[in-house]
């Protein structure tokens, strides 16, 4: 049976453990801290959690001062409140003064399905890449967000990390060496790379299999840090393979596919395939099948490529 964890609450327990570690780990929310999966945090910190209600522009701001004093500040809450509406305070306050805040951003992409447009976060990614120095990270996985959370903490910079919403299956061994920065071949293949990041990283990793089963040599690799991109892996990959098809739950302009062909474009051009959400607004519904509307499912995913291939 596949082992699947909840992301929120797998986050939630990953502050509490870098808290105990580092006592200038402080949590910061608009009023969803038991949503985000903050509340072992306050149990456990009370005193390093803050609770500020609909406001996030003055917490993005909030969480620069307490950064310029050594705190190391999680500012957590639903992606697009986190990104989108604060955007100009998370470039000034965060970005322009490098200060070191960790935004992190739960439900991404289309996992708040129900609630449509106003709540998903198909953009958050084209957005804060573009703020020089940010680090943008997307775990796929529930051990992926462990990990990077510890990295995160460790790391001296602003961050950018979004999680999903619905349960996630586990991908890999809690000892796998997660770094940030650095891309992870999943599996090697020669007729074409398949890049994955984030939510639907376990669709990608479904699709490779349904793909090998029919003969096609697939390389799975797994970006989870979108910036800086791991530009050595991919390079090679386009050298090697000369097709790279890329998955992401995010809009296909700005994402994970933009920031690949923006490497490969000037140093080893190769044909491209980005599968992502095109230029529209998603509709609202049942997660799953708003994936399969888009074509994120893994059947849907493996049939791009044999068509992209042909």
């Amino acid at each position: 049976m596949t082992d699947l964890r909840d992301p929120r609450k797998t986050f939630g327990e990953a502050l509490v453990a870098v808290g105990e570690k580092n006592d200038r780990v402080v949590a910061l929310s608009a009023d969803s801290s038991s949503g985000s999966g903050m509340s072992p945090f306050h149990d456990r910190f009370p005193e390093r959690h803050f609770e500020f209600g609909i406001m996030e522009q003055g917490i993005a701001g909030i969480s620069a001062g307490m950064a310029s004093t050594g705190k190391i500040p999680f500012f957590v809450a639903i992606a697009p409140f986190v990104t989108s509406r604060p955007f100009e305070m998370v470039r000034n306050d965060m970005g322009y003064m490098r200060q070191n805040v960790k935004v992190v951003g739960r439900c991404g992409g289309m996992t708040y399905a129900d609630l449509g447009p106003t709540h998903q976060s198909l953009e958050d990614v084209a957005i804060v890449r573009t703020i020089p120095g940010f680090t943008v990270v997307n775990p796929g996985c529930p051990i992926e967000i462990v990990k990077a959370t510890h990295a995160i903490t460790d790391h001296v910079g602003p961050v950018y990390m979004r999680l999903g919403g619905p349960k996630m299956p586990v991908l890999f061994d809690e000892d796998y060496d997660f770094q940030l920065g650095k891309g992870v071949t999943m599996q090697d293949g020669k007729d074409v790379t398949l890049v994955g990041t984030g939510t639907v990283l376990s669709k990608a990793h479904a699709a490779a299999a349904i793909l090998e089963k029919k003969g096609i040599s697939v390389r799975l690799i797994n970006i989870h840090t979108i910036k800086p991109l791991d530009k050595e892996l991919l390079i090679k990959a386009a050298r090697e393979t000369k097709a790279i098809v890329t998955v992401e739950e995010h809009y296909i302009a700005g994402g994970l596919g933009s920031a690949i062909a923006e490497v490969l474009v000037e140093v080893c051009p190769v044909r491209m395939k980005m599968i992502g959400v095109d230029d529209q607004f998603a509709s609202n519904g049942p997660y799953e099948e708003l994936l399969g509307l888009y074509g994120l499912q893994a059947e849907q995913i493996a049939e791009t490529v044999e068509a992209f291939l042909a």
